[in-house]
């Protein structure tokens, strides 16, 4: 995974917020993850739907240059913030292999194609619903409980790190879908984004669950991957509908977590991770990760309705080597693997793995 890569320059950013330093994988806490595309790791494999990642071009740049079922062509962020704790990957949830030690590790909750409302996502069929996640949850709790006694459970659970991503599909796979969706006629944007918000603090009961240190995703650049590039683009422009949606929802999100920290009586439970600051940073200010420059990607006239053409937000790097992340076309698609033992030849610049190309 290439230094350069938005995947590794958001686990960080998420690992920075934490505090947390890289433990031995002895010490290593548990990790839970809960969401959609942009951190399931193969829970979809195991369903009958259309939202899936288990053909190439996804995984052609991870270690065994197969899919997995990540939504990316290499790592996504859920392993980059394992690396750093000091453990393996969580196995999927509806893994076979989610058993025994495996346990100890955490889960991965995660289904690509969901969101914080029921409805978003209907069109791919079988996915598991965020309610369905936190059921999930409470079942993975029980089997640990009985691998392992209540009360190591219990103190298992409450020591470890958790991640939730939402609310991206609920507007790509929802309000935007279709002109004149469903939820465009019943709410104005400005009034839907307060209205899934207070949907999301209903989900967000993990506190009730045991968790107690919880990082939430607030929504990247979502006018600005490459399967809205190529669907509402002509010039490369970003997606304005989708972008002042970003806008709206994040420092709402935000506010509402800083209440939920007060109801609970703590300020460090739920955590808010700005990562369409990240993503909008590392296209635009790329020189602060590292990167000569951000591949095919211009400066917005505004935040609100900004321009970024781009095939993948990449960059060249000012370092002589990287690894092989592929470069990504307006859909998302990775070009063809290249040649060598790792799948590169001292390429010259780097490339992000199209993580936001998918459910």
């Amino acid at each position: 995974m290439d230094a350069c890569s938005p995947v590794l320059v958001v686990g960080a950013l998420l690992l920075v917020l934490l505090g947390a330093s890289a433990p031995t994988a002895s010490a290593a806490r548990a990790f839970f993850v809960f969401g959609d595309s942009l951190v399931d790791n193969g829970n979809n494999n195991y369903l009958m739907t259309t939202a899936r990642a288990d053909a190439p071009p996804y995984g052609i740049d991870f270690p065994t240059h197969m899919p997995t079922g990540r939504f990316s062509n290499g790592l996504n962020i859920p392993d980059i913030i394992s690396e750093y704790l000091g453990a393996e990957p969580a196995l999927p949830y509806l893994s076979p292999y989610m058993r025994g030690e495996n346990l100890l590790v955490g889960a991965n909750f995660a289904s690509a194609g969901v969101g914080i409302l029921n409805d978003t996502g209907v069109q791919f069929v079988n996915i598991i619903r965020i309610a369905q996640q936190l059921q999930n949850f409470q079942d993975y709790q029980r089997r640990l409980a009985a691998y392992i006694g209540e009360d190591a459970a219990r103190e298992r659970v409450s020591q470890s790190l958790v991640l939730i991503t939402l609310g991206g599909n609920d507007f790509v796979n929802n309000y935007y879908l279709v002109p004149f969706s469903a939820r465009s006629q019943q709410f104005e944007i400005h009034d839907y984004v307060p209205f899934i918000i207070s949907e999301y603090k209903k989900v967000l009961r993990l506190y009730e669950l045991g968790a107690r240190r919880v990082i939430v995703t607030g929504t990247g650049m979502i006018g600005c991957v490459p399967a809205e590039l190529a669907l509402h683009s002509l010039d490369g422009s970003c997606a304005p509908d989708l972008t002042r949606a970003a806008d709206l929802f994040n420092p709402q999100l935000e506010r509402m977590l800083t209440e939920l920290n007060g109801e609970v009586g703590h300020d460090d439970v739920f955590i808010a991770a700005n990562t369409n600051r990240v993503s909008f940073d590392f296209m635009f200010n790329p020189q602060q990760y590292g990167c000569m420059h951000a591949q095919g990607s211009r400066r917005p006239r505004s935040r609100a309705a900004g321009r970024a053409r781009t095939t993948g937000s990449g960059c060249a790097r000012r370092r002589p080597t990287c690894a092989p992340t592929g470069t990504c076309t307006p859909t998302g698609t990775p070009s063809t693997p290249r040649s060598g033992p790792t799948g590169s030849s001292s390429p010259t610049s780097c490339t992000a793995p199209p993580t936001t190309s998918a459910p």
